[in-house]
């Protein structure tokens, strides 16, 4: 759990949305929630919707998603279980939804091999459990949340206001490290002594509007009156330098994606499809994916 120094009802808002990250971070967990959110499968009927996961893999990660409440396995008959989402599971594919379009609109597509030419180019469609496990992991580390946040209350700040703030009984070298990350991934930018929040950073909103309302078992309806992120940034707290942009995405040719900075937290509880969980297009396995450029993979 996160402890911070922000003001009223923020650490308490902070700790639980960074535990919940902490909870459908981990590898494959997006995966294997949109795959079970269709209806309860049997362990055999998971496995070729996920081919690329042994078993070593794909049960424990079941187990902890089930320990987590998130996933309940029901026995039928003796050697007859299945499994399926909780209802906790379920009202996270709202939420699953928001994090897929921003990553959709802001991350970078990765560069896979043209089967013709051998040459790299940007892949045309990325599944959305990959969007969201990317954007997750930019958002899990342990000290992002509660920097972003109170970069997004205090506007510009430097190091030291944002590590008393964010990071309170750390040392001051500690918040650095953590600065770094956030400028490397497009999320922060520095300007001499001080930090603020990317236009993408601030594109945040909606994610982190639906991830505390999930994460306070309110309904998503209630999502935009977040007292933090419910704000409209200003055109100077907006700003990003051009360095950090990522051009926006070509949008799928089946499904193009709204952007993120419009999408409200008001996702339809919609029931995530097959052909949306991959793109319209079963991969071996997920793309192999570049840690270099924009917002990382």
């Amino acid at each position: 759990m996160a402890t911070t120094g922000l003001p009223g009802h923020a650490p308490a808002d902070v700790s639980r949305v960074t535990e919940s990250l902490e909870m459908i971070a981990p590898l494959w967990s997006a995966w294997i929630l949109m795959t079970l959110s269709a209806q309860p499968l049997r362990y055999a009927e998971i496995k070729p919707r996920l081919p690329w996961l042994h078993d070593g893999t794909l049960h424990p990660k079941l187990r902890k998603l089930t320990d987590a409440g998130l996933v309940e396995r029901t026995e039928i008959t003796p050697g007859h279980v299945t499994y399926g989402l909780t209802g906790r599971g379920a009202d996270l594919m709202p939420v699953l939804t928001v994090i897929a379009a921003w990553g959709e609109a802001h991350l970078e597509k990765p560069l896979v091999r043209n089967k013709t030419t051998g040459e790299l180019e940007r892949a045309r469609q990325v599944a959305p459990a990959q969007n969201i496990e990317d954007t997750l992991a930019l958002l899990a580390p342990r000290h992002a949340t509660p920097l972003l946040w109170a970069l997004k209350a205090r506007g510009a700040s430097s190091a030291k206001a944002l590590a008393a703030e964010a990071m309170p009984g750390y040392r001051l070298s500690n918040v650095y490290p953590q600065l770094d990350r956030l400028v490397e991934d497009g999320l922060v930018r520095k300007d001499g002594i001080s930090f603020e929040l990317t236009a993408n950073g601030h594109a945040l909103a909606p994610v982190y509007r639906a991830l505390s309302a999930w994460a306070a078992g309110r309904p998503l309806a209630n999502a935009d009156t977040h007292p933090l992120w419910g704000q409209t940034p200003s055109p100077t707290q907006a700003r990003s330098g051009p360095w950090l942009s990522t051009p926006s995405r070509l949008p799928a040719p089946a499904a193009p994606a709204a952007p993120a900075a419009a999408l409200s937290a008001h996702a339809p509880a919609t029931t995530w499809k097959a052909g949306d969980l991959f793109s319209h297009q079963i991969p071996a396995r997920p793309l192999s994916l570049p840690s270099a450029g924009g917002p990382r993979r």
